[in-house]
Protein backbone atom coordinates (compact mmCIF):
# COMPACT_ATOMS: atom_id res chain seq x y z
CA UNK A 1 0.00 0.00 0.00
CA UNK A 2 1.42 3.36 -0.96
CA UNK A 3 1.84 6.13 1.60
CA UNK A 4 -0.61 8.65 0.13
CA UNK A 5 -4.29 7.85 0.36
CA UNK A 6 -6.04 8.30 -3.00
CA UNK A 7 -9.68 8.45 -3.93
CA UNK A 8 -11.14 6.68 -6.91
CA UNK A 9 -9.93 9.24 -9.43
CA UNK A 10 -6.37 9.09 -8.09
CA UNK A 11 -6.40 12.34 -6.11
CA UNK A 12 -4.42 12.26 -2.88
CA UNK A 13 -5.53 13.90 0.30
CA UNK A 14 -2.56 16.28 0.13
CA UNK A 15 -3.51 17.16 -3.46
CA UNK A 16 -6.91 18.24 -2.20
CA UNK A 17 -5.33 20.31 0.54
CA UNK A 18 -2.99 22.05 -1.89
CA UNK A 19 -5.89 22.95 -4.17
CA UNK A 20 -7.56 24.27 -1.04
CA UNK A 21 -8.46 27.81 -0.30
CA UNK A 22 -6.86 29.09 -3.46
CA UNK A 23 -9.53 27.26 -5.47
CA UNK A 24 -12.81 28.71 -4.20
CA UNK A 25 -12.30 27.50 -0.60
CA UNK A 26 -14.71 24.57 -0.87
CA UNK A 27 -12.38 21.93 -2.26
CA UNK A 28 -8.97 21.63 -0.63
CA UNK A 29 -9.38 21.85 3.10
CA UNK A 30 -12.83 20.39 2.77
CA UNK A 31 -11.12 17.41 1.16
CA UNK A 32 -8.84 17.11 4.15
CA UNK A 33 -11.70 17.19 6.55
CA UNK A 34 -13.73 14.89 4.35
CA UNK A 35 -10.85 12.53 5.03
CA UNK A 36 -11.04 13.35 8.72
CA UNK A 37 -14.80 13.61 9.18
CA UNK A 38 -16.04 12.07 12.38
CA UNK A 39 -19.20 11.53 14.29
CA UNK A 40 -20.46 13.06 17.49
CA UNK A 41 -18.40 12.84 20.64
CA UNK A 42 -18.87 9.50 22.40
CA UNK A 43 -20.86 9.10 25.57
CA UNK A 44 -18.97 8.60 28.79
CA UNK A 45 -17.52 5.13 29.18
CA UNK A 46 -17.04 4.16 32.84
CA UNK A 47 -14.34 1.63 31.87
CA UNK A 48 -12.34 4.14 29.88
CA UNK A 49 -9.03 4.94 31.55
CA UNK A 50 -7.55 7.39 29.03
CA UNK A 51 -8.83 10.15 26.79
CA UNK A 52 -5.83 10.18 24.44
CA UNK A 53 -2.79 8.22 23.34
CA UNK A 54 0.56 9.51 22.11
CA UNK A 55 2.31 6.64 20.35
CA UNK A 56 6.03 7.30 19.89
CA UNK A 57 7.04 5.08 16.99
CA UNK A 58 10.76 4.18 16.72
CA UNK A 59 10.79 3.12 13.12
CA UNK A 60 13.40 0.49 12.28
CA UNK A 61 13.29 -1.48 15.52
CA UNK A 62 15.10 -0.20 18.64
CA UNK A 63 17.42 -2.49 20.58
CA UNK A 64 15.98 -3.78 23.84
CA UNK A 65 19.55 -4.34 25.14
CA UNK A 66 20.50 -0.69 24.81
CA UNK A 67 17.24 0.68 26.26
CA UNK A 68 15.07 -1.13 28.81
CA UNK A 69 16.38 -4.71 29.03
CA UNK A 70 20.15 -4.68 29.65
CA UNK A 71 21.89 -8.02 30.18
CA UNK A 72 24.98 -7.36 32.34
CA UNK A 73 25.67 -11.08 32.90
CA UNK A 74 25.75 -11.93 29.20
CA UNK A 75 29.04 -12.14 27.24
CA UNK A 76 30.39 -8.87 25.85
CA UNK A 77 29.34 -9.68 22.29
CA UNK A 78 25.75 -9.87 23.57
CA UNK A 79 25.54 -7.31 26.36
CA UNK A 80 27.28 -4.57 24.36
CA UNK A 81 29.03 -1.44 25.56
CA UNK A 82 26.44 0.10 27.87
CA UNK A 83 26.34 -0.69 31.56
CA UNK A 84 23.04 -1.08 33.38
CA UNK A 85 21.97 1.78 35.65
CA UNK A 86 19.65 1.68 38.64
CA UNK A 87 16.29 3.37 38.24
CA UNK A 88 14.16 5.11 40.83
CA UNK A 89 12.39 1.77 41.35
CA UNK A 90 14.41 -0.73 43.40
CA UNK A 91 15.41 -3.79 41.40
CA UNK A 92 14.69 -2.30 37.98
CA UNK A 93 17.61 -1.42 35.70
CA UNK A 94 17.76 0.38 32.37
CA UNK A 95 20.63 0.74 29.92
CA UNK A 96 23.16 3.48 30.61
CA UNK A 97 21.86 6.14 28.16
CA UNK A 98 18.36 6.10 29.67
CA UNK A 99 19.22 8.33 32.63
CA UNK A 100 16.25 10.71 32.61
CA UNK A 101 13.72 7.95 32.10
CA UNK A 102 15.40 5.95 34.88
CA UNK A 103 14.64 8.88 37.19
CA UNK A 104 10.97 8.62 36.15
CA UNK A 105 10.65 4.86 36.52
CA UNK A 106 7.93 5.19 39.15
CA UNK A 107 5.73 6.61 36.37
CA UNK A 108 6.67 3.95 33.81
CA UNK A 109 5.69 0.37 33.06
CA UNK A 110 8.09 -1.57 30.85
CA UNK A 111 6.83 -4.64 29.02
CA UNK A 112 9.79 -6.88 28.14
CA UNK A 113 7.99 -9.95 26.83
CA UNK A 114 6.11 -9.04 23.64
CA UNK A 115 7.21 -11.23 20.77
CA UNK A 116 5.99 -12.18 17.30
CA UNK A 117 7.16 -13.93 14.14
CA UNK A 118 7.32 -11.05 11.66
CA UNK A 119 11.03 -10.24 11.39
CA UNK A 120 11.00 -7.62 8.66
CA UNK A 121 10.01 -3.99 8.78
CA UNK A 122 6.87 -4.11 6.65
CA UNK A 123 5.30 -7.08 8.41
CA UNK A 124 6.49 -6.16 11.90
CA UNK A 125 5.19 -2.62 11.51
CA UNK A 126 1.81 -3.89 10.36
CA UNK A 127 1.50 -6.35 13.24
CA UNK A 128 2.34 -3.83 15.95
CA UNK A 129 0.33 -0.98 14.40
CA UNK A 130 -2.82 -3.03 13.86
CA UNK A 131 -2.73 -6.12 16.08
CA UNK A 132 -3.21 -8.25 12.96
CA UNK A 133 -0.43 -10.22 11.26
CA UNK A 134 -0.21 -9.59 7.50
CA UNK A 135 -2.13 -12.15 5.50
CA UNK A 136 0.63 -12.63 2.93
CA UNK A 137 4.43 -12.33 3.12
CA UNK A 138 5.63 -8.74 2.71
CA UNK A 139 9.09 -7.29 2.24
CA UNK A 140 11.02 -4.97 4.51
CA UNK A 141 10.32 -1.90 2.42
CA UNK A 142 6.63 -2.58 1.90
CA UNK A 143 3.88 -0.19 2.88
CA UNK A 144 1.12 -2.61 3.74
CA UNK A 145 -2.40 -2.20 5.07
CA UNK A 146 -4.47 -5.33 5.50
CA UNK A 147 -6.24 -4.04 8.62
CA UNK A 148 -7.12 -0.66 10.16
CA UNK A 149 -4.41 0.90 12.31
CA UNK A 150 -4.76 1.86 15.95
CA UNK A 151 -5.07 5.55 15.13
CA UNK A 152 -7.72 5.04 12.46
CA UNK A 153 -9.86 2.88 14.74
CA UNK A 154 -9.57 5.44 17.53
CA UNK A 155 -10.51 8.18 15.06
CA UNK A 156 -13.66 6.26 14.14
CA UNK A 157 -14.64 5.20 17.64
CA UNK A 158 -13.69 8.25 19.71
CA UNK A 159 -13.68 11.33 17.47
CA UNK A 160 -12.50 14.82 18.42
CA UNK A 161 -14.13 18.17 19.23
CA UNK A 162 -14.14 21.48 17.38
CA UNK A 163 -13.62 19.95 13.95
CA UNK A 164 -10.04 19.00 14.77
CA UNK A 165 -8.95 15.73 13.12
CA UNK A 166 -9.01 12.86 15.60
CA UNK A 167 -5.83 11.21 14.33
CA UNK A 168 -2.53 12.95 13.65
CA UNK A 169 0.74 11.46 12.44
CA UNK A 170 3.81 13.66 12.84
CA UNK A 171 5.89 14.21 10.67
CA UNK A 172 4.75 11.42 8.34
CA UNK A 173 2.58 8.34 8.30
CA UNK A 174 4.00 5.01 9.39
CA UNK A 175 4.03 2.12 6.90
CA UNK A 176 0.81 0.63 8.25
CA UNK A 177 -0.71 3.65 9.95
CA UNK A 178 -3.69 3.96 7.60
CA UNK A 179 -7.38 3.10 7.77
CA UNK A 180 -7.66 0.23 5.25
CA UNK A 181 -11.36 -0.64 4.77
CA UNK A 182 -12.56 2.01 7.24
CA UNK A 183 -12.02 4.54 4.47
CA UNK A 184 -9.87 7.60 3.92
CA UNK A 185 -11.85 9.82 6.26
CA UNK A 186 -10.09 7.96 9.10
CA UNK A 187 -6.60 8.41 7.64
CA UNK A 188 -4.21 10.51 9.74
CA UNK A 189 -3.79 14.23 9.33
CA UNK A 190 -0.05 14.46 8.61
CA UNK A 191 1.97 17.47 9.80
CA UNK A 192 5.30 17.27 7.92
CA UNK A 193 6.50 20.76 8.80
CA UNK A 194 9.23 21.36 11.39
CA UNK A 195 7.88 23.06 14.56
CA UNK A 196 11.47 23.92 15.52
CA UNK A 197 11.54 26.61 12.83
CA UNK A 198 10.57 30.13 13.79
CA UNK A 199 8.34 30.31 10.70
CA UNK A 200 6.46 27.11 11.55
CA UNK A 201 2.76 26.93 10.81
CA UNK A 202 0.59 24.03 9.82
CA UNK A 203 -0.07 24.30 6.11
CA UNK A 204 -3.58 24.24 4.66
CA UNK A 205 -5.39 25.16 7.88
CA UNK A 206 -4.96 28.92 7.61
CA UNK A 207 -6.00 31.44 4.98
CA UNK A 208 -3.20 31.74 2.39
CA UNK A 209 -1.13 34.90 2.79
CA UNK A 210 -2.19 36.17 -0.63
CA UNK A 211 -5.90 35.95 0.20
CA UNK A 212 -7.32 38.97 2.06
CA UNK A 213 -10.20 38.72 4.49
CA UNK A 214 -12.42 40.52 1.98
CA UNK A 215 -11.59 38.07 -0.81
CA UNK A 216 -12.05 35.21 1.62
CA UNK A 217 -15.54 36.43 2.51
CA UNK A 218 -16.29 37.03 -1.17
CA UNK A 219 -15.43 33.45 -2.08
CA UNK A 220 -17.68 32.18 0.66
CA UNK A 221 -20.53 34.23 -0.81
CA UNK A 222 -19.83 32.84 -4.29
CA UNK A 223 -19.96 29.35 -2.91
CA UNK A 224 -23.30 30.04 -1.21
CA UNK A 225 -24.75 31.17 -4.54
CA UNK A 226 -23.46 28.02 -6.22
CA UNK A 227 -25.02 25.93 -3.47
CA UNK A 228 -28.40 27.48 -4.27
CA UNK A 229 -28.33 26.04 -7.78
CA UNK A 230 -30.48 23.02 -8.53
CA UNK A 231 -28.67 19.84 -7.64
CA UNK A 232 -28.73 17.40 -10.51
CA UNK A 233 -27.88 14.28 -8.53
CA UNK A 234 -30.58 12.29 -6.84
CA UNK A 235 -29.83 12.03 -3.08
CA UNK A 236 -30.92 8.42 -3.23
CA UNK A 237 -27.89 7.57 -5.35
CA UNK A 238 -25.54 8.20 -2.44
CA UNK A 239 -23.27 10.36 -4.60
CA UNK A 240 -20.42 11.46 -2.30
CA UNK A 241 -20.49 14.98 -3.75
CA UNK A 242 -23.77 15.53 -1.95
CA UNK A 243 -21.92 15.38 1.38
CA UNK A 244 -19.66 18.32 0.49
CA UNK A 245 -21.68 20.76 2.61
CA UNK A 246 -20.88 18.84 5.78
CA UNK A 247 -17.17 18.72 5.01
CA UNK A 248 -17.16 22.38 4.00
CA UNK A 249 -18.61 23.33 7.37
CA UNK A 250 -15.91 21.33 9.09
CA UNK A 251 -13.33 23.06 6.93
CA UNK A 252 -14.61 26.43 8.02
CA UNK A 253 -14.67 25.29 11.62
CA UNK A 254 -11.00 24.40 11.76
CA UNK A 255 -10.06 27.70 10.10
CA UNK A 256 -12.28 29.82 12.32
CA UNK A 257 -12.08 27.89 15.60
CA UNK A 258 -9.80 29.55 18.16
CA UNK A 259 -9.33 26.18 19.85
CA UNK A 260 -8.17 24.52 16.65
CA UNK A 261 -5.78 27.30 15.71
CA UNK A 262 -4.42 27.51 19.27
CA UNK A 263 -3.56 23.81 19.21
CA UNK A 264 -1.20 24.36 16.29
CA UNK A 265 0.40 27.53 17.68
CA UNK A 266 3.47 26.11 19.38
CA UNK A 267 4.92 29.62 19.72
CA UNK A 268 2.56 30.20 22.63
CA UNK A 269 4.66 27.88 24.76
CA UNK A 270 7.17 29.45 27.20
CA UNK A 271 10.82 29.18 26.20
CA UNK A 272 11.49 27.11 29.31
CA UNK A 273 9.01 24.45 28.17
CA UNK A 274 10.32 24.41 24.60
CA UNK A 275 13.89 24.12 25.90
CA UNK A 276 12.93 21.19 28.15
CA UNK A 277 11.58 19.25 25.15
CA UNK A 278 14.70 19.99 23.13
CA UNK A 279 15.18 22.59 20.41
CA UNK A 280 15.25 20.06 17.61
CA UNK A 281 12.55 18.72 15.27
CA UNK A 282 11.67 15.68 17.39
CA UNK A 283 11.55 17.66 20.61
CA UNK A 284 9.22 20.30 19.22
CA UNK A 285 7.05 17.69 17.52
CA UNK A 286 6.58 15.99 20.88
CA UNK A 287 5.51 19.32 22.33
CA UNK A 288 3.06 19.76 19.45
CA UNK A 289 1.68 16.29 20.21
CA UNK A 290 1.04 17.37 23.79
CA UNK A 291 -0.73 20.52 22.57
CA UNK A 292 -2.91 18.44 20.26
CA UNK A 293 -4.08 16.06 22.99
CA UNK A 294 -4.67 19.11 25.21
CA UNK A 295 -7.09 20.32 22.51
CA UNK A 296 -8.96 17.00 22.49
CA UNK A 297 -7.18 14.95 19.81
CA UNK A 298 -7.42 11.32 20.98
CA UNK A 299 -4.56 9.77 18.98
CA UNK A 300 -1.19 11.11 17.84
CA UNK A 301 1.57 9.03 16.29
CA UNK A 302 4.94 10.68 16.83
CA UNK A 303 7.15 9.09 14.18
CA UNK A 304 10.90 8.92 14.84
CA UNK A 305 12.97 7.00 12.31
CA UNK A 306 16.51 5.69 12.10
CA UNK A 307 16.51 2.78 14.54
CA UNK A 308 17.59 0.08 12.08
CA UNK A 309 21.17 -0.24 13.34
CA UNK A 310 22.76 -3.03 11.32
CA UNK A 311 26.14 -1.29 11.59
CA UNK A 312 27.98 0.73 14.24
CA UNK A 313 25.09 0.63 16.68
CA UNK A 314 26.94 2.17 19.62
CA UNK A 315 28.37 5.10 17.68
CA UNK A 316 24.86 5.80 16.40
CA UNK A 317 23.14 5.42 19.75
CA UNK A 318 25.71 7.62 21.49
CA UNK A 319 24.26 10.46 19.41
CA UNK A 320 20.67 9.31 19.04
CA UNK A 321 19.59 8.06 22.44
CA UNK A 322 20.36 11.00 24.77
CA UNK A 323 18.20 13.61 22.98
CA UNK A 324 15.49 11.06 22.23
CA UNK A 325 15.08 9.82 25.80
CA UNK A 326 15.37 13.37 27.12
CA UNK A 327 12.41 14.41 24.95
CA UNK A 328 10.31 11.41 25.98
CA UNK A 329 11.08 12.17 29.63
CA UNK A 330 10.14 15.82 29.10
CA UNK A 331 6.85 14.80 27.50
CA UNK A 332 5.93 12.58 30.45
CA UNK A 333 6.99 15.23 32.98
CA UNK A 334 5.06 17.94 31.17
CA UNK A 335 1.90 15.84 30.99
CA UNK A 336 2.27 15.19 34.70
CA UNK A 337 2.71 18.90 35.51
CA UNK A 338 -0.28 19.78 33.32
CA UNK A 339 -2.41 17.28 35.22
CA UNK A 340 -2.89 15.28 32.02
CA UNK A 341 -0.80 12.15 32.52
CA UNK A 342 -3.49 10.19 34.32
CA UNK A 343 -5.77 10.53 31.27
CA UNK A 344 -3.10 10.44 28.54
CA UNK A 345 -1.41 7.19 27.56
CA UNK A 346 2.16 7.45 26.26
CA UNK A 347 3.57 4.40 24.47
CA UNK A 348 7.10 4.06 23.06
CA UNK A 349 8.07 1.18 20.75
CA UNK A 350 9.17 -0.01 17.32
CA UNK A 351 8.34 -3.04 15.23
CA UNK A 352 10.72 -5.46 17.00
CA UNK A 353 13.96 -5.70 18.98
CA UNK A 354 17.52 -6.42 17.81
CA UNK A 355 19.60 -9.58 17.61
CA UNK A 356 21.38 -10.82 20.74
CA UNK A 357 24.77 -11.10 19.12
CA UNK A 358 26.52 -8.02 17.77
CA UNK A 359 27.36 -8.72 14.14
CA UNK A 360 30.72 -8.32 12.37
CA UNK A 361 29.76 -4.77 11.35
CA UNK A 362 29.25 -3.68 14.94
CA UNK A 363 25.47 -3.67 14.67
CA UNK A 364 22.44 -5.70 15.61
CA UNK A 365 19.97 -7.14 13.12
CA UNK A 366 16.20 -7.68 13.17
CA UNK A 367 14.88 -9.77 16.06
CA UNK A 368 11.18 -10.31 16.75
CA UNK A 369 11.56 -12.85 19.58
CA UNK A 370 12.06 -10.07 22.11
CA UNK A 371 11.33 -6.36 22.41
CA UNK A 372 10.67 -3.75 25.08
CA UNK A 373 7.71 -1.37 25.15
CA UNK A 374 7.33 1.63 27.45
CA UNK A 375 3.93 2.62 28.85
CA UNK A 376 3.19 5.70 30.94
CA UNK A 377 -0.02 7.37 32.06
CA UNK A 378 -3.56 6.55 31.05
CA UNK A 379 -4.25 4.72 34.29
CA UNK A 380 -1.11 2.60 34.03
CA UNK A 381 0.55 1.71 37.34
CA UNK A 382 4.17 2.82 37.22
CA UNK A 383 7.26 1.31 38.78
CA UNK A 384 6.79 -2.11 37.23
CA UNK A 385 8.24 -4.46 34.65
CA UNK A 386 5.93 -6.93 32.94
CA UNK A 387 7.45 -10.17 31.68
CA UNK A 388 11.08 -11.08 31.10
CA UNK A 389 13.49 -12.35 28.51
CA UNK A 390 16.06 -15.06 29.18
CA UNK A 391 19.45 -14.29 30.72
CA UNK A 392 20.96 -13.36 27.36
CA UNK A 393 17.90 -11.64 25.90
CA UNK A 394 17.27 -14.15 23.15
CA UNK A 395 13.55 -14.56 23.72
CA UNK A 396 10.63 -13.67 25.95
CA UNK A 397 10.29 -16.48 28.47
CA UNK A 398 8.09 -15.09 31.23
CA UNK A 399 4.57 -13.68 30.74
CA UNK A 400 4.85 -14.06 26.96
CA UNK A 401 2.63 -11.58 25.15
CA UNK A 402 1.67 -10.90 21.54
CA UNK A 403 0.94 -7.77 19.49
CA UNK A 404 -2.76 -8.59 19.90
CA UNK A 405 -2.42 -8.12 23.67
CA UNK A 406 -0.55 -4.86 23.16
CA UNK A 407 -3.15 -3.41 20.80
CA UNK A 408 -6.06 -4.64 22.94
CA UNK A 409 -4.56 -2.83 25.93
CA UNK A 410 -4.58 0.50 24.09
CA UNK A 411 -8.13 -0.02 22.88
CA UNK A 412 -9.38 -0.97 26.34
CA UNK A 413 -7.76 2.06 27.92
CA UNK A 414 -9.46 4.33 25.39
CA UNK A 415 -12.83 2.71 26.00
CA UNK A 416 -12.92 0.70 22.76
CA UNK A 417 -13.96 -2.96 22.71
CA UNK A 418 -11.13 -4.85 20.95
CA UNK A 419 -13.38 -7.89 20.58
CA UNK A 420 -15.91 -6.14 18.35
CA UNK A 421 -16.68 -7.13 14.78
CA UNK A 422 -16.11 -4.57 12.02
CA UNK A 423 -17.59 -4.83 8.54
CA UNK A 424 -15.92 -4.03 5.27
CA UNK A 425 -17.84 -2.03 2.61
CA UNK A 426 -18.65 -5.38 1.02
CA UNK A 427 -20.22 -6.61 4.27
CA UNK A 428 -17.43 -8.99 5.23
CA UNK A 429 -17.11 -9.32 9.04
CA UNK A 430 -13.65 -8.72 10.49
CA UNK A 431 -12.52 -9.10 14.09
CA UNK A 432 -10.93 -5.88 15.31
CA UNK A 433 -8.44 -8.00 17.29
CA UNK A 434 -8.44 -11.79 17.15
CA UNK A 435 -7.30 -12.08 20.78
CA UNK A 436 -8.94 -9.24 22.70
CA UNK A 437 -7.10 -9.93 25.97
CA UNK A 438 -5.32 -6.83 27.30
CA UNK A 439 -2.16 -6.84 29.41
CA UNK A 440 -3.88 -7.01 32.79
CA UNK A 441 -0.93 -5.61 34.76
CA UNK A 442 -1.31 -2.34 32.84
CA UNK A 443 -5.06 -2.06 33.39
Amino acid sequence: MIQSWRNRDGTTRRDCLRLGLGGLIGGGLSGALRAAARGAEPSANPQRQADACILVWQDGGPSHYETFDPKPDAPLEIRGSYAPIATRTPGIFFAEPMKKLAALSDSLAIVRSIRHDQGNHGAGNHYMMTGAPPRIPVGCGAFVSFHPSLGSVVSKEVGAPHGIPAYFSIPNISRSGGPNFLGSKYAPFVVPDDPNRSSFRVRDVTIPSGLTDQRFQSRQQIRKHVDNLLRLNDPATGDPTLAVDEFYQQSMQIISSPEAQAAFDIHREPDSVRDAYGRDPFGQRALLARRLVSAGVPFVTLYHGGWDHHTDIFQSLDKKLPPFESTVAALIEDLKQQGMLQRTLVVVLGEFGRTPKINERGGRDHWSNAMSVLFAGGGTAGGQVVGATDRQGYAAVERILAPENFVSTIYRKLGIDPGQILYTPEGRPVHLVSDATPITELM
